[in-house]
């Protein structure tokens, strides 16, 4: 039975190039993937016939030498240049490679395939990242602080090194896998490779286990840790402390650990990003007449704000400077003073006459926002009733 086209095996033109060529064969290879197709004799004579053709035409001289004898020029190396058939040769190899990663991830080994890369090494896991919640107060994010913390976390064991076993004796290799913390087994044509289950990757395991920590390598301990805050903290900041997580199993390289930053409620300012709110009182006089008030800033001092006369209350003053400084440098930002005007109460006879004299002798010029509403409210009025009250029926 003669033997089918290379370039028909795999569905392209003679004039494909080696992206055409990739492609196509990838997707026939998956699709007739014995593992896909268990049992079924065609799907895997066909799995190896698209291989063959692939490795043919992969290569560049035996591409040439198919072009211009056809299946003719391999005949006197068994019908597949020199040996290399779609298992053997750095084409076919590295494809297949390529094709099982992406389909079955790392699950299948390269050793039953002539594969590109040797095993892998499996020293011991890294520990576990841990967080921490830390609060502070505004002016400790104003300031910064240095703090002491405590972490409950998996230390390594003092008493063997964290390696698990008892001091003076040896760790033994393992059986199961000879040392090399990974077993194969057979799966068709390929090798699956996976964790030695009995030594959990290591190639060792602990005859005689340490009595401090049962043979884990790690004890479970309050850690203390220095701690600096840096000025500008924001609520939710997040300080990556590298190494300073959990301990590895069996001598395992540390985690990190994240300090995770909670900023308390401040009784008299409201912070967004490097600027700060403050909300002030001002009298009725004060507002009218106008004045200098003091006050508060986040460094515990003072600063004097000028109330224009005729201040009115949600009136913003900024003080330029003034609010937090920034994380990553650069000016401060401000302070932003909104105004609220405080209505006297609790007053006594007399204050209640000179505030009556004061009603008599203001005009509209004292209050143009009240009389400017009311003009209005009496144009609403009248466009909406008769001459006797009753609605208008325009």
């Amino acid at each position: 039975m003669s033997k089918r086209d290379y370039y028909e095996t795999l569905g392209v033109d003679k004039s494909a190039d080696d992206k055409a060529l990739k492609s196509a064969y990838r997707k026939l290879a998956m699709k007739y993937h014995p593992d896909k197709n268990p049992g079924d004799a065609g799907a895997e004579a066909r799995f190896k016939e698209v291989g063959e053709a692939y490795a043919i035409l992969s290569d560049k001289d035996k591409r040439a030498a198919y072009d211009r004898m056809g299946h003719a020029a391999f005949e006197h190396n068994g019908g597949m240049g020199g040996g290399q058939g779609p298992f053997g040769g750095a084409a076919g190899a590295a494809e297949f490679a390529d094709i099982f990663e992406q389909v079955f991830g790392e699950a299948f080994g390269m050793g039953g395939m002539g594969g590109r890369r040797g095993g892998r090494s499996h020293g011991p896991a890294r520990g576990a990242d841990l967080r921490f919640d830390l609060e502070i107060s505004l002016e400790e994010a104003f300031n910064g602080k240095d703090t002491t913390i405590k972490v409950p976390t998996a230390m390594h064991c003092e008493r063997c090194d964290g390696q698990g076993n008892e001091p003076g004796t040896e760790l033994e290799t393992c059986g199961t896998c000879h040392g090399a913390g990974r077993i194969r087994r057979s799966q068709g044509f390929f090798t699956m490779e996976q964790t030695c289950p009995h030594c959990g990757g290591r190639g060792q395991y602990v005859k005689t286990p340490c009595q401090e920590c049962d043979g884990v390598g790690r004890v479970r301990k309050n850690r203390t840790l220095n701690v600096t805050v840096p000025a500008g903290v924001e609520d939710g900041t997040r300080i990556r402390l590298a190494g300073e997580g959990e301990a590895g199993a069996r001598g395992g390289p540390r985690g990190d650990l994240y300090i995770f930053i909670s900023v308390r409620p401040h009784e008299i300012f409201e912070r967004d990003g490097p600027n700060l709110y403050c909300r002030t009182p001002a009298s009725m006089v004060q507002a009218a007449l106008g004045c200098s008030i003091p006050v508060p800033t986040i460094e515990g001092g003072k600063a004097e704000m000028k109330i224009p006369e005729g201040a009115q209350t949600g009136r913003r003053m900024r003080l330029k400077g003034k609010g937090m400084p920034r994380l990553r440098g650069g000016p401060r930002g401000d302070m932003i003073v909104e105004l609220f005007v405080e209505t006297p109460r609790n007053l006594c006879d007399r204050q209640k006459e000179l505030l009556k004299e004061f009603c008599d002798l203001s005009g509209e010029g004292c209050n143009p926002d009240s009389a400017g509403f009311f003009n209005k409210v009496k144009q609403f009025w009248d466009d909406v009733t008769t001459d006797d009250g009753r609605p208008n029926a325009n």
